[in-house]
């Protein structure tokens, strides 16, 4: 693993790991505006006029204006993260104060969610308001805070329009990476999807798959589930065929540069998903000849994972063996602010974990990744 240089933190921060010295990176944070006029002076008057007329139509069951299954909290959110007038994650000084300040945070990668144009089923509506969001994210929260950087939306299911915004992005350093979800309409290793990781690639940005999004399919085989403990638990599941499909696609092998970053899909599955792939590409491996290499190869060397959710299992050696396969350097913090499964820098990752490991989880290797 590479040195890096212990980053230049507030001197306190009651919030922040003291052993922490390599910097801390939150690589999940959600930013939200008020209310939809938030994108009003980065629509142009068609699409400012569609968007009050006919609204966010998600490609999803089950929306209805309400979220597909009942949260925690409203918003999904912490009950002490609401500004005074305003909504979770919607106000830059009290984000400043409550995750930024208070946990000492160097970087904060923003990852906004719905409502953010992607998924929706009208793809031109999805292209313009993909663009405002971005413009959104720069003005709002990443010029005025330079400790914020922003994720690049894109309109995902529209590949060439997706490259275009990549492009038109790539040059402003306000944004760190590409995000996407991890429920799209077709597996993520379909053609349609390459002209994005080609933008990624040539841009030098991380590609994110943030769990959730609108494909319209459940994430099951067989229809909706009944309960929201079925629904969180899916995440994971949706992540595995993403993961299968850019692997087997040739993904890798076509943008041999190309970095993947799961978000808040969980990551104990992955060396079960690597076993299995090779027991598979062993025998099978005639039908893919532009797989040069054992896919659990590729996995570790193109995929990073972050913290929130992390598997705890009952025997603390297993979660370190999970490490190890994955990789102690391809694993990033993540707080998942201001959601109300927010996880503190301070306990989100147990005591078992090797200092050293734990350091460069905390910040050493996202600094790596994203070239903070």
């Amino acid at each position: 693993m590479n040195v890096i240089a212990p980053a230049i933190a507030p001197a306190i921060a009651p919030g922040r790991p003291p052993q922490a010295i390599h910097g801390l990176i939150d690589v999940d944070i959600h930013p939200r505006p008020h209310s939809l006029a938030a994108y009003k002076p980065y629509l142009s008057t068609r699409w400012w006029e569609y968007l009050n007329t006919y609204g966010i139509r998600a490609r999803h069951g089950f929306t209805g204006g309400q979220p597909p299954f009942p949260k925690a909290q409203p918003l999904a959110s912490r009950r002490d993260a609401w500004p005074p007038g305003g909504t979770p994650a919607s106000d830059l000084g009290f984000l400043q104060s409550q995750l930024l300040d208070h946990h000492g945070i160097d970087h904060g990668l923003l990852n906004p969610l719905q409502p953010s144009g992607q998924g929706d089923q009208n793809n031109a509506f999805s292209v313009a308001m993909a663009s405002a969001v971005n413009d959104w994210q720069i003005e709002t929260w990443v010029r005025p805070e330079p400790r914020l950087h922003a994720s690049i939306v894109v309109p995902y299911e529209d590949g060439p329009a997706s490259a275009a915004e990549i492009r038109n992005r790539a040059q402003d350093p306000g944004f760190a990476q590409v995000l996407m979800m991890s429920r799209t309409a077709e597996p993520a290793g379909k053609h349609r999807y390459w002209p994005i990781y080609e933008a990624a690639q040539e841009a030098n940005l991380p590609v994110a798959f943030h769990a959730f999004g609108y494909s319209g399919w459940p994430m099951t085989n067989g229809g909706w589930p009944s309960f929201y403990i079925e629904e969180v638990s899916e995440h994971a599941n949706s992540c595995q065929p993403q993961v299968t499909s850019l692997v087997v696609e040739g993904v890798f092998e076509a943008f041999p540069k190309l970095r993947v970053v799961l978000i808040e899909c969980g990551w104990g599955w992955l060396p079960a998903l690597g076993w299995r792939l090779d027991r598979h590409w062993h025998t099978l491996r005639s039908e893919v000849p532009h797989l040069k290499r054992k896919p659990s190869d590729t996995i570790r060397d193109h995929i990073w994972v972050s913290t929130q959710p992390m598997e705890d299992p009952e025997r603390p050696e297993h979660l370190l063996d999970t490490i190890d396969w994955i990789g102690p350097d391809k694993i990033l913090f993540a707080s998942d602010y201001p959601h109300w499964d927010f996880d503190d820098p301070r306990h989100a990752l147990p005591a078992v974990i090797p200092l050293p490991t734990r350091r460069a989880i905390w910040g050493g290797n996202a600094r790596a990744l994203y070239g903070f």
